[in-house]
Parts: C-alpha cells; structure tokens; sequence
C-alpha cells in the first residue's frame, strides 16, 4: 500500500481494517467480492490528512439473486465510522460500464492500492481491455 506517510505499522493496520469491512459486506449482502482498490486522492497520492478512504469493488452474487424478472439493485454503498467510503458494482453493471469505457471503472483497474483481487477476474478483464475499453471515449466522457 503505497502512502505518503511511511508508518509500516500504520498502513497495515488501514489494511486490514479496510479488509475486515470487505469481509462484513461480503457476509451482509452474500456476495462476493472480485476486486477492491482504494480510489481517489489516496491511490494516486495527493491525499490530505482528513481525506477519507474511498474504496472501490466488483462482486457477485449468488447465483439465485440472477434469476429475477424485475431489475435488482446493482450496486452497495456503505460508509464506515472511520471514514471508510465503500461502494460496490455488481459484475453484471461493471461489464456494461466496462464496454461503453467508463473512465471510473478503468481507474479501478490501474489502482496501485489493491485490497482483495480474484486472480482470474482480474486477468480475463485485463485481457477484454484492449477490445472493449475506448481511451478516446472515456477522454471526452467528462465534457
């Protein structure tokens, strides 16, 4: 985990509280959790002592949740006392983000901070990025 300060201790103790609060809403919502970085001004280092944490995932659900006719909330947003910002996308939402280049979900994918990551998710996604993720698009997407 890559940070400004240089607290050894102190980082892996931020690890694995943030790995805690993946394994508790893997255990509230009974999914799995595929792949979780650290987003925002932490990842890329220009946080400030009061930045919070922003986490980001991609999960699965059981496979019964898939088979419903109306729609089903896609996403888990949670934030923690400790000023833990998680939020999460289904794989189903992720993918579709995922084709039409959505700028967050490439981020995601090149967090230098990873928490939890499913070997062969990451690597089937990285290998369809090439394919699917339009750089151009994703440039103009906030304009």
């Amino acid at each position: 985990m890559k940070e400004q300060n240089n607290n050894q201790p102190e980082q892996n103790a931020i690890r694995e509280r943030i790995c805690k609060h993946l394994r508790e809403i893997e255990e509230l919502h009974h999914i799995k959790i595929l792949y979780a970085v650290e987003s925002g001004s932490r990842a890329w280092g220009f946080s400030s002592p009061d930045s919070d944490w922003d986490v980001r995932f991609i999960y699965v659900h059981e496979p019964e949740w898939y088979f419903h006719i109306e729609e089903q909330k896609d996403t888990i947003e949670q934030m923690f006392p400790d000023d833990t910002d998680m939020a999460g996308w289904d794989l189903k939402k992720a993918l579709r983000l995922f084709k039409r280049s959505n700028p967050s979900l490439f981020e995601w994918l090149h967090s230098p901070i990873i928490y939890q990551m499913d070997e062969t998710f990451i690597n089937e996604i990285r290998q369809m990025e090439d394919q699917y993720f339009n750089k151009e698009k994703a440039m103009f997407h906030y304009n």
